[in-house]
């Protein structure tokens, strides 16, 4: 009853570099301006061009929208920090960025599992895709990744906001996570940290199975197409995804489940750094430089204006 209640974090960032902070200011700003605008000119192509209205397409604007959220969520605030002395986030500001990213990051899970089903039936069974790929399963399925993503994250985040933090408030990170958090708890956080792993880890391995038996499927597929440019041009409509995936799943392995001592904060940091600022960055780019759909689309879109 005595206790005093903290009101706000502190987030340290990368307190070694503050003498470049100018220099990292200026580079997550063009990044983030560009990761912005490359996103935006995805969707509006997909959007307006009738030749992309197609569920690969409708997937890449969902993952695209997406982005643009998921950086917003995370790089406004660590934009202020690095020319704030105090680097100071409200409490309640501090839970709602933690769940956020939590949810975002689960629902983009979801979407990449949602893509590598479109690229099985695609090259797996081309003769039915048009029927069993329509509209209304497209719309199922990313209304149900962007749903899953919110129920995954409500009962944790339900008990997150409830609790009471009264001792130090001090985050080593350049935004709120959900481990952080709980370690400043003053409560037992034993039975929460325990959930959130296990739901975290469900989520990971499931999208990562799904995913990993699609891409099995489309291999053999492939390799039994018997002319070699055939199988070049079906894999070709699977590097797109199969690279994004790559990227993000490496992420989540060395930030989260790689063996505890073998890498600094620090390094931990940088790359979710990466994972949260420079991924959405490379999406449009990955997406568009060897598809000549979209490529085609965006001259024209450009033409037009």
């Amino acid at each position: 009853e005595n206790q005093t209640f903290v009101t706000e974090f502190i987030l340290l960032g990368f307190p070694s570099l503050q003498k470049v902070h100018v220099l990292i200011f200026v580079g997550v700003l063009v990044i983030y301006i560009l990761t912005v605008t490359g996103n935006v000119i995805i969707i509006a192509t997909v959007v307006n061009d009738n030749t992309l209205h197609k569920p690969m397409y409708f997937f890449l604007g969902n993952l695209s929208f997406l982005g643009i959220i998921y950086v917003s969520v995370t790089t406004p605030k660590f934009l202020a920090s690095l020319l704030d002395v105090k680097k100071s986030i409200s409490i309640a500001g501090c839970k709602a960025q933690a769940f956020s990213h939590f949810f975002l990051g689960s629902t983009e899970l979801f979407l990449l599992t949602s893509m590598s089903f479109d690229r099985y039936i695609a090259i797996c069974n081309p003769l039915h895709y048009s029927t069993i790929m329509s509209g209304k399963l497209c719309a199922q399925l990313s209304f149900g990744s962007w749903m899953g993503g919110l129920l995954i994250v409500f009962v944790q985040t339900v008990l997150v906001f409830r609790l009471p933090f009264c001792g130090p408030n001090i985050i080593d990170h350049f935004y709120c996570d959900v481990g952080p958090m709980l370690k400043l708890a003053c409560t037992d956080t034993r039975h929460i940290e325990k959930l959130v792993f296990t739901v975290a880890t469900m989520v990971l391995f499931s999208t990562s199975f799904l995913t990993v038996i699609s891409y099995v499927a489309i291999i053999f597929t492939i390799l039994r197409i018997p002319s070699t440019s055939g199988r070049q041009k079906a894999f070709s409509t699977c590097i797109a995804h199969l690279t994004v995936v790559t990227m993000l799943y490496g992420a989540i392995i060395f930030m989260y489940l790689r063996p505890r001592g073998h890498t600094s904060l620090n390094m931990n940091k940088v790359v979710s750094l990466v994972n949260t600022l420079v991924t959405p960055l490379l999406n449009p780019f990955i997406y568009t430089l060897r598809n000549k759909e979209v490529k085609t689309a965006l001259k024209k879109t450009m033409t037009r204006n």
